[in-house]
């Protein structure tokens, strides 16, 4: 399934992304979008859409190659492209995050910013270059728009200042407990990280949003998560990557708490399986196996509601 051709060396997918393009029929239909809006630097109204954010979604990938996805948050402004290439990301370190240890000058990066009160998205990929322990540039590889779909509307509002960092220790553990489990089964949203090292040698992070009427990710008595994989834009990023490096960080946030709950682990792509006639509106499965789990109580400075009548 995995088996490149000439074309494909041109292309601005790499072979787990074509695979998958082809499995439904589309990767010469996808062919154009990508070369069209898969861009090498970041169009003005993304570059105008990322200092308006409260919060940003981000991949890393450890000294293990273990990938992790995270949320941090801060003062609008604290992310600000001062040329289309780069993006200047103020964010003091995290040792209580497992995804800062990815986050070190020349390490590859994925990041997402999302504006849940919106429902607007915009991704890239890039390389991290650091010279100062509270901030680093991204000099971006990738840059792309998604649409709204999935994403449930939120408003967030700071509950104390974002450079005070909680009092409550990351609870590390290596299987779900009550607590992860009640995150996981009530969740609208999660978000999720994958990577991979491409033929020139180059790592690509990505991470991006999973949304879904609440309850959507089902977790089995074994501990592993069936999550379905819903209609979408046919880039197929994520299950792209896992094709090649089946490898996943997966984040939940408790809206209400601001807590966090990050693991990594391994990851498989069920392409047909007669288990995706029980989730509504799902094409495909893909199964997670967390391997390392942290805990975070209270991480987030930010408070998240919804709509009246929600």
């Amino acid at each position: 399934m995995l088996e490149q051709t000439r074309q494909d060396a041109t292309s601005p997918w790499h072979k787990g992304e074509l695979a998958m393009q082809r499995s439904v029929g589309v990767a010469e239909r996808m062919d154009g979008p990508g070369r069209n809006f898969v861009r090498k630097a970041m169009p003005e109204q993304h570059r105008a859409f990322f200092p308006m954010l409260p919060f940003v979604v981000l991949g890393a990938v450890d000294a293990k190659g273990d990938v992790w996805a995270t949320v941090r948050a801060e003062r609008p402004g604290f992310t600000v492209s001062p040329e289309p290439e780069i993006l200047d990301v103020r964010l003091p370190r995290d040792a209580a995050d497992p995804a800062d240890a990815g986050m070190e000058d020349g390490d590859a990066i994925g990041m997402l910013g999302i504006q849940l009160e919106t429902r607007r998205r915009n991704r890239l990929n890039g390389v991290i270059r650091r010279t100062d322990p509270g901030a680093f540039q991204v000099h971006v590889g990738q840059s792309f728009g998604n649409c709204p779909q999935y994403i449930q509307l939120r408003s967030s509002a700071f509950v104390r200042d974002p450079d005070v960092p909680t009092a409550m220790p990351p609870l590390h553990s290596g299987q779900l407990d009550d607590r992860a489990l009640g995150m996981i089964e009530g969740a609208d949203t999660f978000f999720v990280a994958s990577y991979v090292d491409r033929e020139n040698g180059e790592r690509q992070v990505d991470v991006s949003h999973r949304g879904g009427n609440a309850g959507f990710v089902r977790v089995g008595a074994d501990g592993v998560l069936t999550v379905p994989d819903f209609p979408g834009n046919r880039f197929f990023n994520t299950l792209g990557n896992f094709l090649v490096n089946p490898k996943a960080g997966l984040v939940f946030i408790d809206f209400e708490t601001g807590d966090m709950l990050q693991m990594t682990g391994k990851v498989e792509v069920l392409l047909d399986s007669p288990e995706v006639a029980s989730f509504q509106r799902a094409e495909r499965l893909w199964r997670f196996t967390p391997e390392e789990i942290v805990l975070r109580p209270d991480a987030l400075p930010l408070r998240w509601s919804l709509p009246p009548g929600l």
